[in-house]
């Protein structure tokens, strides 16, 4: 320690005469470290030092220290009857962690998520079950189920993925420097002990990202993870849009509780974002079909007149597919009588979207019932896959986005 100390003072005195300034102040930085890194091992001799005077003038005089550990301790002896255990229990300083672990459980299962997170900061073992997956399950479906599906795990998990590989290689070379020094640092002071170095090195104040559901949920209501979900009525509404819905990335607003949306680029259009979509305006994809890809009809065999379906369409070969609405009808060929309709044994199906005019280009389309492709010409669009609606929630959304005025 004197040693450093003769040092540190003979390059003060080399780096006054400055004949090689830039060198020393290396060299000085260098022996800054080393004479900090032996003043906290100094430090840290004397608190093992003071911590075995305390624990012998403990055991002489039995009384308690003056400073108790965060950790539970184990008795390191077993005692002979239940009376002597419940005594040393008493004298011991309450924590939550004495409680029963299904005590804890029920606690923690009542918290919400701002509390369970300030609970996870309270100690090591308390950090380890707040950020269990069975508690933030629950959360994260009561929250984001309705819109996170398939695609957005597995978003997840390559987001992830990418943020860790990117981590271990700007983060290589002073990752270990930071590791030592939250080590020598805890030998003075255990609350340092908790700490984590970031795999990004600490430029980022987003929680670190691991693949837990804890760090899902706050990487979705920071905004920080783009989530890949649909969008109906995209572009607020847009009358060339009405009664559709379209792929899109999105990112929460914790602010004004309402999504960003982020919609791919086509044909000349570059990308193009929307502030303020609402919750009732997106949904999870209903199927694993990419916008660009064709989906596969399975449903054309079984459709009646009077059957809700969405189908792909999209303006031309650059664009990507959305899901519009509509109906089937009747051939013309049909009176509408349902006792003496045929329409179903057919071929040919009718597809209607009476959104829009009767007269109007969109409104009917014809498909091929049992060799159904891409349809269509550059003109009037191209009509996809078809995929008819089942539930009652799904026919109940269109319904309430039914435009006011019916469409030209």
């Amino acid at each position: 320690m004197l040693a450093l100390l003769a040092a540190f003072a003979v390059a003060c005195l080399l780096f006054v005469s400055r004949p090689c300034a830039r060198d020393m102040r290396l060299f000085l930085a260098s022996l800054c470290q080393q004479l900090l890194l032996s003043l906290l091992g100094l430090l840290a001799g004397l608190r093992l030092l003071g911590g075995v005077a305390a624990a012998s003038h403990a055991a002489n005089t039995e009384t308690m220290p003056l400073m108790p550990s965060f950790k539970r301790k184990r008795a390191a002896v077993t005692v002979e009857n239940a009376e002597e255990a419940a005594g040393a229990a008493a004298g011991g300083e309450p924590s939550v962690l004495d409680l029963p672990e299904l005590a804890i459980d029920c606690i923690l299962e009542r918290l919400q998520p701002a509390e369970l997170r300030s609970m996870a900061a309270v100690c090591r073992s308390m950090r380890e079950r707040c950020r269990s997956d069975h508690l933030w399950e629950r959360h994260m479906t009561s929250k984001w189920g309705r819109v996170l599906g398939r695609a957005a795990r597995d978003e997840w998990r390559t987001h992830v993925a990418s943020a860790s590989e990117s981590g271990a290689v700007s983060g290589g070379g002073g990752g270990g420097k930071r590791r030592r020094w939250l080590a020598a640092l805890s030998c003075v002071c255990p609350v340092v002990s908790w700490m984590r170095p970031r795999p990004d090195g600490g430029k980022s104040s987003a929680p670190v990202l691991d693949d837990s559901i804890m760090s899902w949920y706050l990487s979705m209501e920071s905004g920080k993870f783009w989530f890949p979900a649909q969008v109906y009525n995209r572009e607020h509404g847009h009358v060339g849009f009405m009664m559709s819905c379209y792929d899109a990335e999105l990112s929460y607003d914790f602010h004004t509780d309402t999504f960003r949306a982020r919609y791919p680029p086509h044909g000349r259009r570059t990308v193009v974002l929307e502030d303020g979509v609402h919750w009732d305006r997106i949904r999870a994809p209903p199927v694993d079909t990419l916008a660009h890809d064709l989906h596969t009809s399975d449903c054309l065999h079984e459709l009646r007149p009077g059957d809700h379906i969405e189908i792909q369409w999209r303006r031309n070969k650059e664009f990507p597919y959305g899901w519009w609405y509509g109906v089937v009808g009747h051939l013309e060929s049909c009176d509408g009588n349902e006792h003496f309709c045929r329409c179903h044994l057919s071929d040919t199906v009718v597809l209607e979207f009476n959104q829009y005019t009767p007269g109007s280009r969109w409104r009917q389309a014809l498909v091929n019932r049992k060799e159904h492709r891409e349809e269509g010409n550059e003109g009037d669009g191209f009509y996809g896959g078809v995929r008819k609606l089942r539930s009652k929630d799904d026919i109940s959304k269109w319904r309430q986005l039914w435009p006011t005025d019916i469409l030209e």
